[in-house]
């Protein structure tokens, strides 16, 4: 099993049950400093280094911000062309650089495989926040902690349940982290719901089946979305050759209130990595949807605090000493009562 501390997060490759279980331990004893109902300052002093040389909001802020919830600093790089890459320098080389500043790394690159290559020349942990069409292993941590969740809500759990992947499968990094993840369990049934030439790369196809899953590959909604989770992508525009291509396919796979109550079981739990593209021609999770109490994609945004705080206190071997360096809260805050 992973030993956690000192070691790297570069892929869901190098996760097993019994690792997810360790990780989903931590993560929730984390619930009471993201809520702000106690302070711990068990990071103090340390420094994280959010590098994200790709567009993004909230897995950028997250990780920002769990770090900060444990007591430590955050500096950031955002863009490519605000780092020493744009004048030439190597992923090596500034992994070196940086090594000497910070005491972990979060980063993302539009490269697959620019992490792991970054980590190679990284004295210190160094989490994948995603690189490329790769992967994006925390986004699939965090899903996964989510379905267990939402499961539960309805007695159900992950071993057994009916999942459906929805949209752009084939350039969709968290899906094929979260497929690869949901290999650790047993009797998953898949609706791989994508248009023809965005469905599931065969690799991943592969480790499903061979994890004795069933798969069913349809290009259609209609009659493929009675399932315990619908897990709707993006249409990842920015992978795809040109924006012609990618516009062929936005909107195609939109789900609305209407739509969920013809083709969706009455609870099923509606999942999204976010961002959700709302505008008119795309419109993927109609705003209608947003007083569906089945609708989790809030939620899956705060369990991704909780597991970036995990890994954070993990990685840095301090998993259990975060009450000893509890404090309270001393001002006023809503999320105390949520």
């Amino acid at each position: 099993m992973l030993s956690f501390q000192g070691e790297n997060i570069l892929s869901v490759n190098q996760l097993d049950r019994d690792c997810i279980e360790r990780i989903f331990t931590v993560a929730k004893n984390m619930e009471p400093y993201a809520k702000k109902q106690k302070c711990t300052k068990v990071l103090d002093g340390a420094i994280l280094a959010n590098l994200f040389f790709e567009p993004s909001t909230r897995t950028r802020v997250s990780f920002g911000t769990a770090f900060n919830l444990l007591g430590g600093g955050v500096r950031e790089t955002t863009g490519m062309q605000s780092s020493a890459l744009a004048k030439g320098e190597s992923l090596y080389d500034t992994a070196r650089v940086i090594s000497a500043y910070a005491d972990a790394v979060a980063m993302r690159h539009p490269d697959a495989g620019s992490v792991a290559e970054f980590s190679s020349g990284c004295d210190v942990p160094v989490i994948n926040g995603g690189d490329g069409a790769n992967e994006h292993p925390t986004q699939a941590l965090l899903d996964l902690l989510t379905i267990e969740r939402e499961l539960t809500r309805f007695g159900g759990n992950i071993d057994g349940m009916h999942i459906a992947l929805v949209g752009d499968l084939r350039y969709g990094r968290t899906v094929h982290s979260l497929s690869k993840l949901l290999c650790h369990y047993k009797n998953v049934k898949f609706s791989m719901v994508a248009p023809d030439g965005l469905q599931m790369p065969d690799s991943i196809l592969s480790a499903v089946e061979d994890a004795g899953h069933q798969i069913k590959l349809v290009n259609q909604m209609q009659g493929n979305l009675a399932a315990d989770i619908v897990y709707q992508t993006r249409i990842q525009e920015e992978r795809f050759p040109s924006q012609e291509e990618a516009n062929k396919y936005r909107g195609g796979f939109r789900i609305s209130q209407s739509i969920y109550n013809t083709h969706c079981k009455p609870n099923s739990v509606l999942m999204h990595p976010l961002p959700r593209d709302s505008r008119i021609e795309a419109n993927e999770l109609d705003n209608d949807l947003n007083a569906n109490d089945n609708l989790a994609i809030f939620r899956q945004v705060q369990n991704g605090v909780l597991i970036r705080m995990a890994l954070f206190a993990l990685t840095l071997g301090v998993e259990n000493k975060v009450q000893q360096y509890e404090v309270d809260v001393p001002w006023f805050s809503r999320k105390r009562d949520s």
